[in-house]
Protein backbone atom coordinates (compact mmCIF):
# COMPACT_ATOMS: atom_id res chain seq x y z
CA UNK A 1 0.00 0.00 0.00
CA UNK A 2 1.25 3.15 -1.08
CA UNK A 3 1.80 6.18 1.54
CA UNK A 4 -0.94 8.28 0.19
CA UNK A 5 -3.06 5.13 0.27
CA UNK A 6 -2.36 4.23 4.41
CA UNK A 7 -3.28 8.10 5.19
CA UNK A 8 -6.38 8.23 2.90
CA UNK A 9 -7.52 5.01 4.36
CA UNK A 10 -6.77 6.37 8.13
CA UNK A 11 -10.97 6.87 9.28
CA UNK A 12 -9.72 10.58 10.74
CA UNK A 13 -8.72 11.59 6.76
CA UNK A 14 -11.58 9.78 5.27
CA UNK A 15 -14.05 12.19 6.70
CA UNK A 16 -11.95 14.94 5.73
CA UNK A 17 -10.78 14.02 2.33
CA UNK A 18 -14.68 14.22 1.53
CA UNK A 19 -15.78 17.72 3.63
CA UNK A 20 -12.28 19.72 3.44
CA UNK A 21 -10.96 21.49 0.70
CA UNK A 22 -8.08 22.17 1.50
CA UNK A 23 -6.89 18.67 2.68
CA UNK A 24 -8.88 17.41 -0.42
CA UNK A 25 -9.04 17.53 -4.62
CA UNK A 26 -12.20 16.47 -4.53
CA UNK A 27 -13.88 18.09 -1.65
CA UNK A 28 -12.07 21.22 -2.99
CA UNK A 29 -14.52 21.43 -6.05
CA UNK A 30 -17.57 21.09 -3.63
CA UNK A 31 -17.16 22.56 -0.07
CA UNK A 32 -16.50 25.72 1.24
CA UNK A 33 -14.53 27.22 4.14
CA UNK A 34 -14.90 30.62 5.38
CA UNK A 35 -11.65 32.01 7.24
CA UNK A 36 -11.79 34.38 9.99
CA UNK A 37 -9.28 37.32 10.36
CA UNK A 38 -9.22 37.42 13.83
CA UNK A 39 -5.43 37.18 14.73
CA UNK A 40 -3.69 40.62 14.77
CA UNK A 41 -0.02 39.53 15.52
CA UNK A 42 3.04 37.20 13.92
CA UNK A 43 5.88 36.12 16.19
CA UNK A 44 8.56 35.19 13.43
CA UNK A 45 9.44 37.09 10.29
CA UNK A 46 9.54 35.87 7.26
CA UNK A 47 11.55 37.20 4.38
CA UNK A 48 9.27 37.02 2.08
CA UNK A 49 5.69 37.69 4.04
CA UNK A 50 4.52 40.86 3.84
CA UNK A 51 1.24 41.86 5.65
CA UNK A 52 -1.44 44.32 5.34
CA UNK A 53 -5.20 44.80 4.48
CA UNK A 54 -6.63 45.44 2.00
CA UNK A 55 -9.43 43.84 -0.60
CA UNK A 56 -6.95 43.59 -3.71
CA UNK A 57 -4.32 40.98 -3.04
CA UNK A 58 -5.16 37.43 -3.66
CA UNK A 59 -2.57 35.62 -1.04
CA UNK A 60 -2.20 34.86 2.46
CA UNK A 61 -1.58 37.50 5.20
CA UNK A 62 -3.79 39.72 3.60
CA UNK A 63 -7.36 40.73 5.05
CA UNK A 64 -9.68 43.22 3.86
CA UNK A 65 -9.82 43.91 7.93
CA UNK A 66 -9.57 42.71 11.30
CA UNK A 67 -12.66 40.14 13.20
CA UNK A 68 -13.25 39.94 16.73
CA UNK A 69 -13.87 36.65 18.44
CA UNK A 70 -17.06 37.74 19.62
CA UNK A 71 -18.38 38.55 15.64
CA UNK A 72 -17.48 35.24 15.06
CA UNK A 73 -20.35 33.48 15.01
CA UNK A 74 -22.41 35.83 13.91
CA UNK A 75 -20.65 36.26 10.26
CA UNK A 76 -20.40 31.82 9.63
CA UNK A 77 -24.42 32.04 10.39
CA UNK A 78 -24.16 35.06 7.33
CA UNK A 79 -22.34 33.12 6.03
CA UNK A 80 -23.86 29.87 5.73
CA UNK A 81 -27.13 31.25 4.57
CA UNK A 82 -25.12 32.58 1.39
CA UNK A 83 -22.96 29.50 0.80
CA UNK A 84 -24.85 26.24 2.81
CA UNK A 85 -21.42 24.28 1.46
CA UNK A 86 -19.42 25.89 4.33
CA UNK A 87 -18.13 22.83 5.57
CA UNK A 88 -14.74 24.56 7.33
CA UNK A 89 -14.29 27.61 9.88
CA UNK A 90 -10.50 28.23 9.62
CA UNK A 91 -8.24 30.45 11.07
CA UNK A 92 -5.11 31.68 9.02
CA UNK A 93 -4.00 35.18 9.82
CA UNK A 94 -3.75 38.04 9.26
CA UNK A 95 -0.93 37.34 11.76
CA UNK A 96 -0.14 33.96 13.38
CA UNK A 97 -3.42 31.85 15.24
CA UNK A 98 -1.43 31.19 18.54
CA UNK A 99 0.58 34.62 18.87
CA UNK A 100 -2.47 35.97 20.53
CA UNK A 101 -5.60 33.97 22.38
CA UNK A 102 -7.75 35.40 19.45
CA UNK A 103 -8.26 32.35 17.45
CA UNK A 104 -8.68 30.18 20.69
CA UNK A 105 -11.69 32.43 22.01
CA UNK A 106 -12.77 32.57 18.63
CA UNK A 107 -13.03 28.76 18.19
CA UNK A 108 -14.22 27.91 21.22
CA UNK A 109 -17.58 30.02 20.46
CA UNK A 110 -17.48 28.43 16.98
CA UNK A 111 -17.58 24.79 18.83
CA UNK A 112 -20.35 25.69 21.16
CA UNK A 113 -22.66 26.91 17.99
CA UNK A 114 -21.66 24.94 14.92
CA UNK A 115 -19.89 21.80 16.08
CA UNK A 116 -20.55 20.39 12.67
CA UNK A 117 -18.14 22.59 10.83
CA UNK A 118 -14.39 21.39 10.96
CA UNK A 119 -12.19 24.06 12.98
CA UNK A 120 -9.20 24.39 11.09
CA UNK A 121 -6.11 26.17 12.23
CA UNK A 122 -3.03 27.42 10.42
CA UNK A 123 -0.04 28.27 12.36
CA UNK A 124 4.12 29.08 11.81
CA UNK A 125 4.30 26.01 14.94
CA UNK A 126 6.38 28.06 17.20
CA UNK A 127 3.65 27.78 20.18
CA UNK A 128 2.30 24.97 18.83
CA UNK A 129 2.93 22.22 21.24
CA UNK A 130 2.22 24.93 24.32
CA UNK A 131 -1.24 24.79 23.18
CA UNK A 132 -2.13 21.88 21.23
CA UNK A 133 -4.75 20.83 24.03
CA UNK A 134 -6.10 23.95 23.94
CA UNK A 135 -6.75 23.44 20.64
CA UNK A 136 -8.40 20.01 21.26
CA UNK A 137 -10.54 21.59 23.94
CA UNK A 138 -11.98 23.92 20.96
CA UNK A 139 -12.53 21.63 18.75
CA UNK A 140 -9.81 22.26 16.11
CA UNK A 141 -9.58 19.09 14.02
CA UNK A 142 -7.45 20.06 11.07
CA UNK A 143 -4.21 22.33 11.37
CA UNK A 144 -1.42 23.16 8.98
CA UNK A 145 1.81 24.24 10.27
CA UNK A 146 4.34 26.11 7.74
CA UNK A 147 7.72 24.18 7.86
CA UNK A 148 9.89 25.84 5.38
CA UNK A 149 13.23 23.85 6.20
CA UNK A 150 14.14 21.64 9.14
CA UNK A 151 17.93 22.54 9.04
CA UNK A 152 18.60 25.83 10.68
CA UNK A 153 21.19 27.15 8.21
CA UNK A 154 18.91 27.16 5.36
CA UNK A 155 15.56 28.44 7.46
CA UNK A 156 17.99 30.94 8.64
CA UNK A 157 17.89 32.51 4.91
CA UNK A 158 13.86 32.19 4.81
CA UNK A 159 13.50 33.62 8.21
CA UNK A 160 14.87 36.95 9.96
CA UNK A 161 13.88 36.16 13.57
CA UNK A 162 12.02 34.62 16.04
CA UNK A 163 9.95 35.92 19.20
CA UNK A 164 9.63 33.76 22.31
CA UNK A 165 7.95 35.16 25.99
CA UNK A 166 8.95 38.57 24.81
CA UNK A 167 12.60 37.76 23.48
CA UNK A 168 14.10 38.16 20.20
CA UNK A 169 16.21 35.44 18.30
CA UNK A 170 18.10 35.76 15.43
CA UNK A 171 20.46 33.71 13.17
CA UNK A 172 20.43 30.09 13.31
CA UNK A 173 19.67 30.39 16.89
CA UNK A 174 16.68 31.54 15.84
CA UNK A 175 15.94 29.20 13.59
CA UNK A 176 16.62 26.27 15.08
CA UNK A 177 14.31 27.28 18.01
CA UNK A 178 11.40 27.33 15.35
CA UNK A 179 12.35 24.32 14.06
CA UNK A 180 12.47 22.23 17.80
CA UNK A 181 9.38 24.46 18.55
CA UNK A 182 7.47 22.76 15.34
CA UNK A 183 8.80 19.46 15.51
CA UNK A 184 7.50 19.12 18.92
CA UNK A 185 4.17 20.96 18.20
CA UNK A 186 3.66 18.69 15.33
CA UNK A 187 4.23 15.70 17.28
CA UNK A 188 1.75 17.00 20.07
CA UNK A 189 -0.97 17.46 18.04
CA UNK A 190 -0.58 14.69 15.79
CA UNK A 191 -0.98 12.59 19.08
CA UNK A 192 -3.86 14.24 20.16
CA UNK A 193 -5.40 12.99 16.98
CA UNK A 194 -5.43 16.41 14.97
CA UNK A 195 -4.91 15.84 11.21
CA UNK A 196 -1.82 17.69 10.42
CA UNK A 197 -0.79 19.39 7.10
CA UNK A 198 2.18 20.54 6.31
CA UNK A 199 2.93 24.08 4.03
CA UNK A 200 6.22 24.34 2.22
CA UNK A 201 7.39 27.67 0.24
CA UNK A 202 9.03 26.80 -2.07
CA UNK A 203 12.47 28.90 -2.69
CA UNK A 204 14.25 27.14 -5.40
CA UNK A 205 17.78 28.76 -4.66
CA UNK A 206 17.12 28.53 -1.14
CA UNK A 207 14.99 24.62 -0.23
CA UNK A 208 14.37 23.49 -3.60
CA UNK A 209 17.05 20.65 -2.33
CA UNK A 210 15.89 20.27 1.26
CA UNK A 211 11.79 19.47 0.02
CA UNK A 212 12.76 15.10 0.63
CA UNK A 213 14.85 15.95 4.14
CA UNK A 214 11.41 18.28 5.51
CA UNK A 215 8.89 15.65 4.32
CA UNK A 216 10.44 13.10 5.29
CA UNK A 217 11.11 14.87 9.24
CA UNK A 218 7.07 16.15 9.46
CA UNK A 219 5.81 12.28 8.25
CA UNK A 220 7.95 10.84 11.00
CA UNK A 221 6.50 13.13 13.41
CA UNK A 222 3.17 12.13 12.21
CA UNK A 223 1.96 15.01 9.79
CA UNK A 224 -0.89 13.56 7.28
CA UNK A 225 -0.34 15.22 3.95
CA UNK A 226 2.04 18.26 2.48
CA UNK A 227 1.27 21.31 -0.26
CA UNK A 228 4.01 22.73 -2.14
CA UNK A 229 2.95 26.77 -2.25
CA UNK A 230 5.32 28.57 -5.16
CA UNK A 231 6.84 32.15 -3.64
CA UNK A 232 5.35 34.67 -4.19
CA UNK A 233 7.99 37.11 -4.41
CA UNK A 234 7.71 40.31 -2.29
CA UNK A 235 9.32 41.76 0.57
CA UNK A 236 13.25 41.07 1.12
CA UNK A 237 12.59 38.42 -1.50
CA UNK A 238 10.83 41.01 -3.98
CA UNK A 239 13.61 40.03 -6.38
CA UNK A 240 13.22 36.50 -6.30
CA UNK A 241 11.54 34.62 -9.15
CA UNK A 242 8.49 32.35 -8.70
CA UNK A 243 9.24 29.02 -8.89
CA UNK A 244 8.81 27.45 -12.83
CA UNK A 245 6.46 24.69 -13.33
CA UNK A 246 9.08 22.06 -13.68
CA UNK A 247 10.64 23.08 -10.25
CA UNK A 248 6.92 22.95 -8.81
CA UNK A 249 6.52 19.59 -10.26
CA UNK A 250 9.69 18.30 -8.98
CA UNK A 251 9.22 19.66 -5.37
CA UNK A 252 5.57 17.80 -5.37
CA UNK A 253 7.63 14.70 -6.68
CA UNK A 254 10.13 14.76 -3.74
CA UNK A 255 7.53 15.25 -1.25
CA UNK A 256 5.45 13.03 -2.48
CA UNK A 257 7.62 10.14 -1.87
CA UNK A 258 7.01 10.68 1.82
CA UNK A 259 3.62 12.20 1.99
CA UNK A 260 0.18 12.83 -0.11
CA UNK A 261 1.05 15.88 -1.77
CA UNK A 262 -2.23 18.70 -2.10
CA UNK A 263 -2.11 20.21 -5.44
CA UNK A 264 -5.01 22.66 -5.28
CA UNK A 265 -3.83 25.30 -3.12
CA UNK A 266 -4.89 29.09 -4.79
CA UNK A 267 -2.84 31.50 -2.06
CA UNK A 268 -6.15 32.01 0.00
CA UNK A 269 -6.38 35.32 1.55
CA UNK A 270 -6.72 34.98 5.49
CA UNK A 271 -10.21 36.47 4.93
CA UNK A 272 -11.55 34.06 2.32
CA UNK A 273 -14.98 32.90 2.15
CA UNK A 274 -16.59 30.59 0.19
CA UNK A 275 -15.62 27.17 -2.29
CA UNK A 276 -12.02 27.89 -3.80
CA UNK A 277 -11.75 28.86 -7.29
CA UNK A 278 -15.84 28.79 -7.78
CA UNK A 279 -17.91 30.94 -5.57
CA UNK A 280 -16.57 33.92 -3.79
CA UNK A 281 -18.51 35.02 -1.12
CA UNK A 282 -16.27 37.52 1.23
CA UNK A 283 -16.97 40.59 -0.59
CA UNK A 284 -20.22 40.23 0.97
CA UNK A 285 -18.97 39.50 4.77
CA UNK A 286 -16.19 42.00 5.13
CA UNK A 287 -16.64 45.28 5.27
CA UNK A 288 -13.12 46.86 3.67
CA UNK A 289 -11.81 49.80 5.78
CA UNK A 290 -8.76 52.06 4.28
CA UNK A 291 -5.67 51.56 6.14
CA UNK A 292 -2.00 50.57 6.12
CA UNK A 293 0.21 48.10 7.72
CA UNK A 294 -0.85 48.37 11.34
CA UNK A 295 0.12 44.70 12.15
CA UNK A 296 2.08 44.11 15.19
CA UNK A 297 5.29 41.56 15.88
CA UNK A 298 4.59 39.95 19.28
Amino acid sequence: MSCAERVLTDTRFAHIANTHPCFSGAANMNHGRIHLPVSPACNIQCRFCKRGFNKFDNRPGVSAQLLKPGDAPGLIKRALALCPDITVAGIAGPGDTLATPHALQTFAGIHREFPRLINCLSTNGLLLERYADDLCRVGVRTLTVTVNAVDPFILDKICSWVILDGKKYEGPEGAALLIEAQKNGIQKAAGRGILVKINIVLIPPINGEHISEIAKTVRDLGAGIINIIPLIPQHEFADFQSPGCDELARAREDAGAWLPVFRHCRHCRADACGIPGKKDISSLLYAYREFGQTFSHG
